[in-house]
């Protein structure tokens, strides 16, 4: 277990839901979020995507970040990776660590924000949120539930009509994200 704002604490070898969001997101009156309703209505508003910035509507942008999570997986071994999408301003995955979950965002975090800040031209200033929201996956029932939302979650908030035609979900391949993100 680790501490930051949000308790962290994770099963050994259990699934765990995993969502930030980019720095300057977050609404002024939000503090914190404790329970699946108070975040389901917050990343409900969040989609809309509406105050702060959105640098991940940008192709290149996304690319980069889808890129970076599939890297963490396939090259560098972090995590058994079931599920992603990268939205607007935040991102949602479904996996299962293989090391601790906070070398993982740490590692995820920290190479797409050097890389997509470069492909911005910015310097200086946070890419991501500092904090994460995580959840441990109880049971398969839950684990199909979470699959699901992440998947519909373009879906949902107005941007695909279905969850395969958003370009930046897990089930579109890595090999174009890849090449979003370096350029080839």
């Amino acid at each position: 277990m680790y501490r930051r704002n949000l308790p962290h604490w994770h099963p050994e070898g259990t699934a765990i839901f995993v969502t930030w969001r980019l720095f300057g997101t977050l609404p002024q009156t939000t503090n914190q979020v404790f329970d699946g309703r108070g975040f389901r209505d917050l990343d409900r508003q969040l989609d809309c995507a509406t105050a702060g910035p959105s640098w991940l509507s940008d192709p290149l942008i996304a690319g980069c970040v889808a890129g970076t999570i599939q890297q963490a997986a396939t090259e560098r071994q972090l995590c058994l990776l079931h599920s992603f999408v990268v939205m607007p301003n935040h991102v949602h995955l479904l996996l299962t660590p293989r090391t601790e979950l906070a070398r993982i965002t740490k590692w995820i975090k920290g190479v797409s924000a050097r890389r997509a800040n470069q492909l911005l031209g910015r310097t200086g200033s946070p890419f991501w949120q500092d904090e994460s929201f995580d959840h441990w996956v109880r049971n398969h029932w839950e684990f199909d539930k979470i699959r699901r939302y992440i998947e519909h979650n373009p879906v949902h908030a107005g941007l695909a009509m279905s969850p395969e035609q958003w370009p930046y979900p897990s089930a579109h391949g890595s090999a174009q994200a890849e090449r979003l993100c370096h350029g080839s």
